[in-house]
């Protein structure tokens, strides 16, 4: 069986911020230096009124100066690992008029530029590259998948730790999942001083979420079959 790694297949940059981006329930808008917090609306999402495009010079002509806005956006792990902020991203551009969150009508937002920021890395992002990417179809539920794994079936993470190549050390105290995307889950070891994060890839990606169960069933399937045991299931 192939060993499953940290560098295994993950979501590009792009990817993650199109998924962050789909599934926010609140942002902070930052203009003219006051930050406001704006929540879940109708159902469409805190973007779901705004609609980016990109700058072009006659988009100037003939109009009045345009307002500066930051749109930013934090992705909180929904189990309780340790350190449970997994990025942040920053979208920058130019508006029109003035944001109103009540508004019915769509916000044209003259995009700048999105800056996505984990503790590994932080990426620019264009918009061509967000147009070209899909959101992941596991982001608006990742966080009920994954909660349900831990308090309705939490003796799956261990079963899943068998398929850790190298095995965990011994001195991990605990282990969680914290992300669920479509090429497959990620598990947090955690330890004394610290944690390592490690990502358990499906066979092939999800394309629709009616493909995560099985896919999810085929890596429990392996782990069984696995001979490798873990201290943890003792």
């Amino acid at each position: 069986m192939r060993p499953f790694s940290p560098r295994a297949a993950r979501p590009t940059p792009a990817e993650r911020v199109r998924s962050i981006l789909a599934a926010a329930h609140s942002m902070t808008v930052v203009t003219d230096g006051v930050h406001q917090e704006v929540h879940l609306l109708d159902g469409t999402g805190p973007m779901g009124h705004i609609h980016l495009h990109d700058p072009s010079e006659e988009s100037h002509a003939g109009q009045a100066a345009r307002i500066p806005v930051r749109l930013e956006f934090t992705d909180i792990a929904p189990t309780s690992v340790r350190e449970r902020l997994r990025a942040r991203v920053t979208l920058t551009g130019l508006l029109a008029a003035p944001y109103e969150p009540e508004a019915s009508v769509g916000i044209c937002m003259e995009f700048g530029q999105a800056l996505l920021e984990d503790a590994e890395d932080r990426t620019y992002i264009t918009l061509d590259e967000l147009h070209a990417t899909d959101v992941d179809p596991m982001a608006a539920c990742e966080a009920s998948m994954l909660t349900h794994l831990v308090d309705g079936h939490g003796e799956l993470v261990p079963l899943l730790l068998r398929l850790v190549r190298p095995r965990p050390d011994r001195d991990m105290v605990r282990a969680l999942p914290v992300a669920l995307d479509r090429y497959g889950i990620t598990l947090r070891l955690e330890h004394p001083a610290g944690h390592q994060d490690v990502r358990l890839p499906f066979p092939t990606p999800v394309t629709d979420i009616d493909q995560a169960g099985p896919r999810i069933h085929a890596l429990l399937a392996a782990a069984r079959r696995s001979s490798h045991p873990n201290r943890l299931l003792t």
